[in-house]
């Protein structure tokens, strides 16, 4: 993709009134973004421990730095099924005072993401349930999940880790 080769370096200066310094993922055939300021950092997979319990979308805990971490499965999240692949990159983000780690298929790279090319869910996909995308937007010709990192790590999760001991 040629938009790759343009990403930004994340101390690029990037003028915050009209667009945010994003990392740019790829879940399946999505486009997510994911605000820098809440990427801790990227990481190969680890191995993951089953949560009995869990919801579909967790697919476990891995101790990340010597810490257990959710591990949020972003395909079953935004598709609701099981990718034909397993995950290639682990993104750890900041949610409040917690961490998780999210599970994508490639890291493409940082982008600003223009905030004019960014609108409300329709009510059909925001029916739907989709609580972790706050928006969505373009990128260049494509389409862009805008994820809402505060939702990843929802009241089913912490249930789920906090059952675990």
């Amino acid at each position: 993709m040629a938009w790759v080769g343009v990403s930004l370096p994340a101390d690029a200066p990037v003028d915050d009134r009209h667009a945010e310094l994003s990392l740019i993922c790829r879940v399946q055939a999505w486009r997510c973004a994911i605000a820098l300021a809440e990427v801790v950092e990227t990481l190969r997979p680890l191995p993951v421990e089953a949560v009995a319990g869990a919801p579909f979308f967790m697919r476990g805990l891995a101790l990340v730095r010597g810490l257990a971490l959710p591990v949020i499965d972003a395909a079953r999240l935004l598709d609701g099924v099981e990718a034909a692949s397993p995950p290639r990159r682990f993104v750890v983000l900041r949610t409040g005072d917690r961490r998780v780690v999210l599970a994508v298929d490639e890291v493409l790279g940082v982008r600003a993401v223009p905030k004019d090319a960014l609108h409300p869910l329709p009510p059909l996909l925001d029916e739907a349930g989709r609580d972790a995308v706050a928006c969505i937007g373009r990128l260049d010709a494509g389409l862009l999940l805008v994820l809402n990192n505060a939702r990843l790590l929802g009241d089913e999760v912490l249930a789920a880790v906090e059952a675990q001991g």
